[in-house]
């Protein structure tokens, strides 16, 4: 089953973001949530591995091949993955065109 029950958390919406224009390590993928969230989103190393080992039980991710001797873990996306994030990124569009009905368009209150 390839789509969530429920909202991905920051975390695991983050990880997949990383890994989608192609295979990252543990490492890597914390320092580009740090970069994409502007400093709002930090995953630890426990967080990490524990995310990853889940999306992996999921099959949303897998792990690929090093080159030569790395002894860091890389990930890639799988197609069950893409489509969580792309589903989980329409999910929040949805919800930020909501709220912007409301609070900047001035939507008017108990419209039915």
């Amino acid at each position: 089953m390839a789509r969530p029950t429920e909202p991905l958390t920051e975390s695991y919406f983050y990880i997949l973001l990383c890994l989608y224009r192609g295979p990252n390590h543990g490492y890597g993928i914390m320092r580009r949530t740090l970069a994409l969230s502007e400093g709002h989103v930090h995953i630890g190393s426990g967080t990490m591995y524990g995310a990853t080992g889940n999306m992996m039980k999921k099959g949303w991710i897998q792990e690929c091949p090093t080159p030569g001797a790395d002894r860091r873990r890389l990930y890639r996306l799988t197609d069950a993955g893409r489509q969580v994030l792309l589903d989980e990124a329409a999910r929040l569009k949805h919800l930020a065109a909501a709220a912007d009905s409301v609070m900047i368009e001035g939507g008017t209150e108990n419209e039915e």
